[in-house]
């Protein structure tokens, strides 16, 4: 008989010994079909002594056989079966009672929920994402307890138990939900598929909500994917589960600041003394906005009423400290993320923790692979498993970055998985390729712009958008090479980025750039060098918006030195072109003119069309503060003529950067000697290329000339708009009392207007 004890497979056995098919031995025992055939498939567990004595005489049961037969079926009816409502199985958890936030994602499951009715043919699954620690168990539980009323077939939480070493089988899942639902041992099919089946027809039968917690991949919830009906199907994972198909998705992110700071003040109701909001908004600036620290640091308070909350604000402000103070009892932060940690394949544990390394908040792909020491494919897919598993996010442009607690955890790991040598290796080699990256980018803005044989880039454009975005990357890394010693890779990178500067005068770290490149030249004892660095000192010093003359004529004045001493006219010119522009700011023009004149001979003679054109500039502006507008408009148009000539041999990068400067000039002088009819056209096109070349200082300076000095009293409306636009881009360059002043300018023509 069975081996298995079950009256059903009894039946079935001795039905095939007996070569009979269920219309046959229904035909001889007098038994119908149907009564069989819930015996055989262990629907009818224990049938009555007669119809068992039936059977036996038609399959011809005699002996020890029958008294097995009888006996099994006696033991069915005797047997105790789950009944339907199958109590204690697969119980949904409590909902804590301090749960505080996630309106909105509570919203979503509620809106799911609501849209079973409309369609009984969807596919009605839903996937809740997030990395550890966010709070995914807790917000489907919260779900499911307000969700119970609409769901009568039951409310059944399994734990998947996905993250750790032994994740539970999709049919052992299957099991506990059938068990769940009231049906027997007996009942449940063998065969995974029809189980499958099994659990699919029932929930089109009922209106049943099961959530699978922790899952680790789509087979292991695929097979519980509801086929329609009205039941419903939760799971939550750190992986994104991307290979379901039909479902929909939720990623959680950390709790808003208002929402954690809320958190925590619930939690810590309980204490006598509630810390204030102050202290409560240092605490939840440190965690992140990651629910399980912020639970973890409310009972910390909670249990230990002697510390204060600035006590373990002044713990957790200690970077190295953070995690380790992130625990209490068996909740540990670290712990979470341990769990995802050994998830991953040894590469990308790997790439994990030598990312702690990048000093920016996010970074590309190509960083990556230079940190991994593998192609950009490659780690491209390695960031995919961190991004995955909630250890790494995707930031905007399709670059990654961590969390601010997983990146102390990458730290740490990094610190106790890597050799201090290994360290060093990794972020020198980083460095370098930054370095060398940056002094590419920058390359495209000099003479030899796009003649490189290799090219890193492939526009100016792609070079740009690189300098600009990498700056939290190669900037830092420029003091590291400082710390190591690579200054010729410094003093290349500065050099090449002489020429970008222009492009992006608002930046507030050239003066930083431009001391470390001065110190490498020391260091390497070339007095060129260090002239060449510091004139670009004195023009960081000359900008508008930091002003220093003194410094900078001292600066200028040294590098002239330099340069003579090194035998370098182009820099002893550029010395001469910023002494000029210091004594003009202090209002020396006689001595400016001086300086700019002797300047212009040496540049001449260096060669550069583009210090020419500089210098021309220099000598026109002088002229225009000493009331020679007619030298002025001369100059300038020279170094326009110069500018806008393709075969002046000036670069077509350097020509688009010096164009609109050259323009407004050029207008303001026609503007000056009563040519309104073609200034005002050109300082519009100035202003346009300025928007373009995003140089937002020059376009707000030009809008301001255009509305204080080229519009007349015909045109007082654009000249109010263009200073009521100046002074929205002098705002969002930090720029308030220029911005002041175009407001004050702006309500001056209004007023005149509405008098008039």
């Amino acid at each position: 008989m069975s081996g298995d004890g079950s009256f059903a497979v009894a039946l079935r056995v001795a039905r095939h010994a007996a070569g009979l098919t269920l219309e046959e031995l229904a035909e001889a025992s007098g038994v119908s079909v149907r009564a069989l055939s819930n015996m055989e498939r262990g629907r009818a567990l224990g049938p009555q002594r007669r119809t068992v004595a039936l059977i036996a005489d038609a399959l011809k049961l005699g002996g020890v056989r029958r008294d097995e037969f009888v006996a099994l079926a006696k033991a069915g009816r005797t047997r105790p079966a789950y009944v339907a409502a199958a109590p204690g199985l697969c119980e949904l958890p409590g909902s804590i009672g301090d749960f505080t936030g996630r309106a909105a994602e509570l919203a979503w499951i509620f809106r799911l929920a609501d849209a079973l009715d409309e369609s009984a043919d969807r596919s009605n699954a839903a996937v809740i994402s997030g990395g550890a620690g966010l709070g995914k168990t807790t917000l489907v539980v919260r779900a499911a307890h307000r969700l119970r009323d609409r769901f009568p077939g039951g409310v059944h939480f399994l734990d998947a138990l996905g993250m750790s070493a032994r994740p539970v089988g999709s049919d052992e899942i299957l099991t506990r939900v059938l068990r769940a639902l009231g049906v027997r041992d007996q009942q449940i099919p063998e065969d995974a598929a029809e189980r499958a089946g099994r659990y699919r027809q029932l929930l089109r039968q009922k209106r049943v909500l099961v959530v699978v917690d922790d899952a680790t991949s789509e087979a292991q919830v695929r097979p519980l994917i509801p086929g329609g009906g009205h039941s419903q199907l939760l799971v939550t994972s750190r992986r994104l589960l991307a290979g379901l198909e039909g479902v929909h998705r939720l990623h959680l992110d950390p709790m808003p600041a208002a929402d954690a700071s809320e958190l925590l003040r619930r939690i810590l109701a309980e204490r006598a003394d509630v810390p204030d909001d102050h202290d409560v908004q240092d605490l939840v600036d440190l965690l992140g906005g990651l629910p399980l620290a912020v639970r973890i640091v409310g009972n910390r308070l909670v249990s230990r009423p002697i510390w204060s909350a600035g006590d373990l604000v002044a713990r957790l402000s200690v970077d190295g400290r953070r995690l380790d103070q992130l625990s209490a009892g068996d909740l540990k932060v670290a712990a979470a993320f341990d769990m995802s940690y050994e998830q991953l394949p040894d590469a990308a544990r790997q790439l994990f923790r030598r990312a702690a390394l990048v000093p920016g908040p996010d970074f590309s792909a190509a960083l990556a692979a230079v940190l991994g020491g593998v192609a950009v494919p490659v780690a491209e897919d390695q960031l995919d498993d961190l991004v995955d598993l909630g250890l790494m996010e995707i930031a905007e442009g399709g670059r990654y970055r961590f969390h601010d607690l997983v990146r102390l955890y990458a730290q740490q790991r990094l610190e106790r998985e890597d050799s201090a040598d290994t360290v060093i290796a990794v972020r020198r080699q980083m460095v370098s390729w930054l370095l060398a990256t940056v002094t590419a980018a920058g390359g495209w803005f000099g003479p030899d712009a796009g003649r490189s044989a290799d090219p890193v880039f492939a526009s100016a454009e792609d070079a740009k958008a690189w300098i600009r975005i990498e700056a939290e990357h190669w900037s830092p890394a420029l003091g590291a090479a400082a710390v190591d010693g690579d200054h010729h890779a410094l003093v290349r990178a500065a050099s090449a980025l002489q020429w970008f500067a222009e492009h992006w005068v608002h930046w507030p770290r050239w003066l930083e750039v431009f001391t470390l490149a001065f110190d490498s030249a020391v260091a390497l004892g070339d007095a060129g060098l260090q002239a060449e660095f510091l004139n670009h000192i004195v023009w960081v010093h000359t900008l508008p918006w930091r002003k220093d003359l003194p410094t900078a004529l001292g600066c200028a004045q040294r590098a002239l030195g330099l340069a003579r001493q090194a035998g370098n006219v182009r820099q002893e010119g550029w010395a001469l072109m910023y002494i000029g522009a210091a004594n003009r700011g202090m209002s020396d023009l006689e001595a400016a003119l001086t300086a700019v004149r002797q300047a212009a001979v040496l540049l001449e003679q260096a060669g550069n069309v583009r210090d020419v054109s500089q210098a021309l500039l220099a000598r026109g502006t002088i002229a225009f503060d000493l009331g020679d507008v007619s030298e002025a408009l001369a100059a300038y148009q020279r170094a326009l003529a110069l500018v806008e000539d393709p075969a002046s041999g000036m670069t077509a990068e350097i020509a688009e950067a010096e164009l609109p400067h050259v323009l407004g000039l050029t207008a303001r002088a026609l503007g000056r000697v009563g040519r309104r009819d073609e200034a005002v056209p050109m300082m519009l096109r100035a202003v346009d290329l300025f928007g373009r070349l995003q140089v937002f200082m020059g376009q707000a300076a030009w809008l301001r000339i255009l509305g204080e000095e080229l519009y007349d009293e015909d045109h007082a409306g654009q000249a109010r708009a263009s200073l009521l636009q100046a002074a929205d881009l002098y705002e969002s360059v930090g720029q308030h009392d220029r911005a002041e002043r175009c407001r004050a300018g702006a309500a001056a023509i209004e007023a005149n207007t509405n008098s008039a």
